[in-house]
């Protein structure tokens, strides 16, 4: 039979398949919003797609229908039956049972031969950040990422200055990806239904990062300026050189009675790169 969500549906009911917390498991049963996600991720067939947490294989199959190449990363092996079964009618698709953050993806993807590497997946809440910074960390070579995450944190991820979502997390993604929001979706488009909406966020790789000379300084400057939100740069840096910072924000128009919500990228990174000088 010809897959379909609705399929999908009794297929997981049939198998008596038990959704398991602890993963995060909700799986999307929408044609039309997988269609959407797919769209807007704007896969073709010079694409190796990187899917993070396939479950049932809902997003897979479409994946699959309009890429190169998927590689899906699955830990949860109770799944296997239902998610090999749904997506059997391709052959270019690749399921490693492993948790993506010990795997080797770099040596994974080496194989095969593609123009553009994308990065997929509807990501749980508690594992999204981690998947995040081991991409950056291990140098896996994405060109974008389109992930589906939970609201309230979505907005975290994209937040700019000055607004309340705004933090050091946004800091760290923004220094290394553009990211915009494609969709919103609704809770309801879910199996079993969360307590909260999602949204679809695109991560397009920056082509020149801004100029950093101490990139472990800089993000630890920016995670102490966020330490207490309420508080002031003042109260948060005071093991930092108070008098080397208030002068680098002089010159953009800020002090140190500014709170960390106020202050852009560009200028963290100046008063990071002006320590940094001022150690030698």
């Amino acid at each position: 039979m010809k897959y379909s969500p609705n399929e999908l549906k009794k297929t997981i009911n049939d198998n008596k398949f038990k959704f398991k917390k602890k993963y995060g498991q909700n799986f999307i049963v929408d044609e039309n919003v997988i269609n959407k996600i797919v769209d807007k991720s704007q896969i073709d067939l010079d694409t190796l797609v990187i899917e993070i947490g396939p479950g049932a294989g809902s997003l897979t199959y479409y994946l699959a229908k309009r890429s190169k190449q998927v590689i899906c990363y699955e830990i949860d092996k109770e799944i296997k039956p239902i998610l090999e079964d749904n997506i059997k009618e391709y052959n270019n698709v690749q399921v490693i049972y492993e948790d993506f953050l010990q795997a080797n993806v770099k040596e994974d993807i080496k194989k095969y031969n593609y123009s553009k590497l994308y990065l997929v997946a509807n990501l749980p809440y508690y594992i999204t950040t981690p998947i995040i910074t081991k991409i950056i960390e291990d140098k896996i070579p994405v060109d974008k990422m389109v992930f589906m995450v939970q609201k309230e944190v979505g907005n975290r991820f994209k937040a700019n200055v000055n607004s309340k979502d705004y933090n050091s997390l946004s800091i760290y993604l923004n220094y290394y990806f553009d990211i915009r929001k494609l969709m919103d979706v609704n809770r309801n488009v879910f199996m079993p239904i969360p307590n909260v909406d999602s949204i679809v966020l695109e991560f397009v790789k920056k082509d020149k990062l801004l100029t950093v000379y101490d990139i472990d300084l800089f993000f630890k400057l920016v995670r102490d300026s966020f330490k207490q939100k309420r508080k002031t740069l003042k109260n948060n840096l005071k093991e930092y050189d108070l008098v080397i910072i208030n002068k680098v924000l002089h010159n953009f128009d800020y002090n140190i009675s500014f709170r960390a919500e106020q202050i852009p990228i560009n200028v963290f990174i100046e008063i990071a790169n002006t320590l940094s000088e001022a150690k030698k």
